[in-house]
């Protein structure tokens, strides 16, 4: 007989099914045994089954059938709330009588709070102060006592403990507890039914590890021929480098710009689990993440929030690098919370994420029709983007954005007929420090600051946060360049550059580390010399 959902814990007391390289957990169980948690999973009180959607357009242009698991619909727009309902419902009235808590950055948190006030129960939710509104607000909508502490998840969830112990609260992990699996599992329970088994591979973004784990656990056991593909982030891959690893490890940073996947380590639990079930991880960077928000909006009309792209980013890069085509494929579209004014940076970087806009540096001659003569180089394809000004009186650089239809292949082309013309060009395209920041305010250098060192900043977006950063860097030395512009969110980005002299440099780093600022030195950044110093 299946074990109802209460009794779950009773599965933990088995012996380790692995050897002896995976330490013994209490929380490890046969895989087998949680596709009956998930079978038994109590989620439909809160959650619907999500359909399962043909992206059109997206199928044609990459020349394979998608199918996209629309969790973005559910009421929180978000997955989350799947596995928050279903631990609170193995939970005695005697356990969770003086209520939950947990800490989130937004969706978990919405599926904590939903599924309390469901059961009258009372649920405190610690959010970090970069928290967006929207997501704080609906929080409070469900019910929920918020309650902001810290800039980070880590602040968060060291608070929510400190609380967990001081008001006899019960803590709701959001990735790493078997009945959070299994709640997040029932997504695949649904696939079984609704997917047809030409599906080769079904993709799912990564934070925790959480979903990965709980829709690896059912799909393995019933279609065990579907590859399951994780997604990360490049700078969040807390799953893939401790795969790689062999064991969990603690990222010293992690990006902010999927904040619904930005956790320093996975779980013990889900990293078992897809150590043994995950077939690969693919990671993708932030223009590729933008370009897979618009390719979703052009099929559904619905935006996604940056994690929930995720999949069909993976998707994108995992078809393009293996030339495959006529296949069939399945994206988890996991959820919809993202700020509408960071909608303004998503769509700046979706062009170049698309490959449908280049950036180059140019160097033109300074004479009259050098311009002309360096458009009608570049045939009828439309400039996006040109930026310039006089500096020296035999040759000016020009910063230039390029619309192209072709992807790789026409960037390459234009690349090198420009250089056969005697253009010396500098791509771009990929340089952070120039899409974030030059391509915004070139055109203002100072060739006399012989001392002056450039550095990217980051730093939660809080009031005060901008005046507490320019006290703190100009205490000691002056500051020769300074851009800051919001991006729309959670952390602020500053261009920054600092009066050094030599003998100082050792001081410099000495005083930014004991800031803790997350800072990256461009100096030498090649976007820097050319415009700026």
């Amino acid at each position: 007989m299946r074990p109802p959902i209460h009794d779950c814990h009773e599965l933990f007391r088995k012996p380790s099914p692995f050897g002896t390289g995976m330490r013994y957990s209490p929380h490890a169980m046969n895989i087998d045994k949680y596709q009956e948690l998930i079978d038994a999973a109590a989620v439909y009180d809160v959650a619907q089954k999500s359909p399962l959607e043909l992206a059109t357009n997206l199928s044609v242009r990459i020349n394979n059938r998608v199918w996209m698991k629309r969790e973005d619909l559910q009421s929180v727009f978000s997955f989350k709330l799947r596995g928050a309902n279903n631990k609170l419902a193995t939970l005695t009235q005697e356990v969770i009588s003086n209520g939950v808590i947990c800490s989130s950055a937004g969706n978990h948190a919405q599926g904590v709070a939903l599924a309390a006030q469901r059961r009258k129960i009372r649920a405190v939710i610690v959010m970090p102060i970069t928290t967006p509104s929207i997501k704080v607000s609906a929080v409070k909508a469900l019910g929920g006592e918020v309650l902001l502490h810290g800039d980070t998840y880590d602040d968060a969830y060291v608070k929510a403990r400190e609380l967990e112990a001081s008001e006899s609260l019960t803590f709701i992990h959001p990735f790493d507890d078997p009945a959070i699996i299994a709640g997040q599992g029932t997504i695949g329970r649904e696939l079984v039914s609704q997917m047809s088994d030409q599906v080769s591979a079904v993709f799912v973004p990564i934070g925790g590890g959480g979903l990965i784990a709980g829709i690896a656990s059912y799909l393995k056991g019933k279609r065990p021929h579907i590859r399951i593909i994780g997604v990360e982030p490049e700078d969040s891959a807390a799953m893939k480098k401790s795969l790689e690893a062999g064991g969990p490890v603690t990222l010293d940073h992690v990006g902010i710009f999927a904040d619904g996947v930005a956790v320093r380590r996975v779980g013990e639990e889900t990293f078992r689990i897809c150590k043994e079930l995950v077939d690969e991880i693919i990671t993708v960077d932030t223009d590729q993440i933008c370009a897979s928000i618009k390719d979703i909006f052009e099929d559904t009309r619905s935006i996604v929030e940056p994690a929930g792209a995720l999949a069909v980013a993976g998707l994108k890069k995992y078809v393009l690098e293996r030339s495959i085509k006529n296949e069939e494929f399945t994206v988890i579209n996991c959820g919809a919370n993202v700020n509408f004014d960071r909608l303004r940076h998503i769509a700046e970087r979706a062009a170049i994420g698309e490959e449908e806009e280049i950036l180059l540096a140019v160097q033109i001659p300074e004479k009259p029709g050098s311009f002309r003569k360096f458009c009608e180089a570049l045939g009828r394809r439309n400039i996006t983007e040109f930026n310039y000004r006089y500096n020296d009186p035999k040759k000016a650089h020009v910063f230039v954005g390029i619309q192209i239809k072709h992807g790789v292949e026409e960037h390459q082309t234009l690349v090198n007929n420009l250089e056969s013309l005697g253009y010396i060009i500098a791509d771009l395209s990929n340089n952070e420090l120039a899409k974030l920041h030059i391509r915004h305010m070139v055109g203002g250098s100072a060739s006399n600051l012989g001392d002056e060192r450039l550095f990217r900043f980051e730093f939660p977006e809080r009031p005060g946060a901008l005046t507490n950063f320019l006290q703190a860097i100009g205490t000691n030395w002056n500051i020769s360049l300074f851009h800051y512009r919001n991006h729309g969110s959670d952390y602020g980005r500053v261009l920054a550059g600092i009066q050094v002299p030599q003998d100082n440099s050792s001081k410099l780093e000495l005083h930014l580390t004991e800031l803790g600022y997350t800072h990256f030195e461009e100096s030498e950044n090649p976007a820097y010399r050319m415009f700026l110093s």
